[in-house]
């Protein structure tokens, strides 16, 4: 016979980033030097950033599930892009492809394909990167980091609108 308790696992698993159950920013913050203020984008030129990045997302185009992260430079010509299942790993394969080539980071723009994160903001500022867009919603808490270290956040990049909620200028 097979005893079922044999197989019994008594410990606990989860998939989650690292941020979920944390009661604030201070709990996962990791240490970034000061932002330089950002560049000055044109709204035509970010309203056209989401288009761009559609343009060159081969594996999503394959797949359609499959999400993207784009460096922009301020004027709007592509830098670089980078896709993955998960859109953090995204950011983290483009800012990595980035930092190979030149250290530190030009102005850049970052846009990913999904929702924009703490995360996302907080790698972009230890990175250097001052605007962070995203074509979906936009978390409190990457507002809220947003707003304490100066990065420009912007959420639901969508045709020719957007909401800025964070340094706006």
């Amino acid at each position: 016979t097979i005893d079922p308790e044999q197989f019994r696992r008594n410990l606990f698993t989860s998939s989650s980033c690292g941020v979920c159950g944390k009661a604030s920013i201070d709990a996962v913050r990791v240490a970034a030097p000061p932002i330089p203020e950002g560049p000055v984008v044109d709204r035509n030129v970010l309203f056209s950033l989401p288009a761009v990045m559609r343009a060159h997302q081969t594996a999503f185009a394959l797949t359609g599930g499959i999400h993207a992260a784009a460096a922009f430079s301020p004027a709007g010509e592509l830098m670089a892009l980078r896709e993955d299942v998960g859109r953090h790993n995204a950011v983290d394969k483009l800012v990595g492809a980035l930092a190979a080539e030149k250290w530190p980071l030009p102005e850049l723009v970052l846009l990913v394909s999904g929702r924009v994160s703490f995360e996302m903001v907080q790698k972009a500022a230890v990175a250097g990167i001052s605007v962070v867009c995203g074509v979906s919603a936009t978390s409190s808490l990457a507002i809220e980091l947003g707003a304490e270290l100066g990065v420009t956040v912007v959420g639901f990049l969508r045709g020719e609108s957007c909401n800025i909620y964070s340094a706006e200028h």
